[in-house]
């Protein structure tokens, strides 16, 4: 018995932490997802949240755990942001313009050498968004693949958008700067 507790304790111990999910908001996101032919682990995930709503849970996916913000936003490697909706208080006016402004804010106000790739990136809010909903922003080396609850809506071929996307969560003016240190699993 001896033996079996202390085999116990060290698998426990010597578990890899990259590999356990996180629960957050009642939502357990996966600690993997398929990216370019890639796994990607789980780096940190976290909630946004607005006045005193829960809006959603965002994770962020790469392929080895990183909390340095600018490399991730910079690198072409294959990752993902996945956002799992967790109100019914989001739509997709509030989502549109709520993205809008995060890529303003991401690009320091620069938007307008991305402006035709941000609109059809904002297509994917176009049809309605309840709650459950899950869309996923995955980089790949086609270019950033927009999903929504699996369905592909878009693939935007341009390292400028990817960056200004994922800046948009973890830039140095993020949409929350709790969610960012979140993402960064800090």
């Amino acid at each position: 018995m001896r033996k079996f507790l202390t085999f116990i304790t060290c698998a426990f111990l010597f578990a890899p932490l990259s590999s356990m999910a996180i629960e957050k908001g009642g939502i357990t996101m996966p600690d993997t997802l398929q990216a370019g032919g890639e796994t990607l682990m789980l780096n940190g995930a976290g909630i946004r949240s607005k006045f005193v709503f829960d809006l959603y849970v965002a994770g962020l996916y790469l392929k080895e755990k990183s909390s340095n913000a600018a490399a991730i936003i910079k690198s072409s490697d294959p990752m993902a942001i996945r956002l799992h909706i967790i109100s019914g208080k989001i739509t997709s006016e509030k989502m549109s313009k709520a993205t809008r402004e995060g890529f303003e804010k991401s690009t320091g106000g620069n938007t307008a050498p991305i402006s035709a790739e941000i609109d059809q990136f904002i297509g994917a809010f176009s049809e309605p968004i309840k709650e459950g909903d899950i869309f996923e922003f995955v980089n790949t080396a086609d270019g950033v693949i927009v999903t929504k609850n699996g369905a592909e809506k878009a693939t935007i071929a341009s390292p400028e958008f990817k960056q200004a996307l994922f800046g948009i969560w973890l830039s140095d003016h993020p949409v929350q700067g709790k969610l960012k240190k979140a993402m960064l699993g800090k």
